[in-house]
């Protein structure tokens, strides 16, 4: 049974993979859109910024930038408490 797992496991994240692979833009050469124009156009205007790549993480996609920072933020901690947990444990196993 645990075989089958890990062969169904192994085949979802391979069938996954080659999704990605042939579906990624190749790179330096970005599918060109109306928004592109929109944003290097408007950018400065609407956010009072001079920079277009400090005002689209900031101001446009604010809070996806707060969502992935709270993200990290909590993977951090985990890692922290985890090993502050395991602290010493190693040297006592002998």
């Amino acid at each position: 049974m645990k075989r089958l797992i890990k062969i169904a496991t192994l085949s979802i994240l391979s069938a996954f993979l080659l999704v990605t692979i042939f579906d990624m833009h190749l790179v330096g050469k970005p599918s060109i859109t109306s928004m592109d124009d929109y944003i290097i156009q408007n950018a400065q205007v609407q956010t009072g910024s001079n920079n277009v790549v400090a005002a689209i993480l900031f101001d446009y996609r604010g809070l996806d930038t707060l969502g992935e920072a709270s993200v990290l933020f909590a993977a951090a901690s985990g890692v922290f408490i985890l090993f502050s947990t395991m602290k010493g444990k190693g040297a006592q196993d002998d």
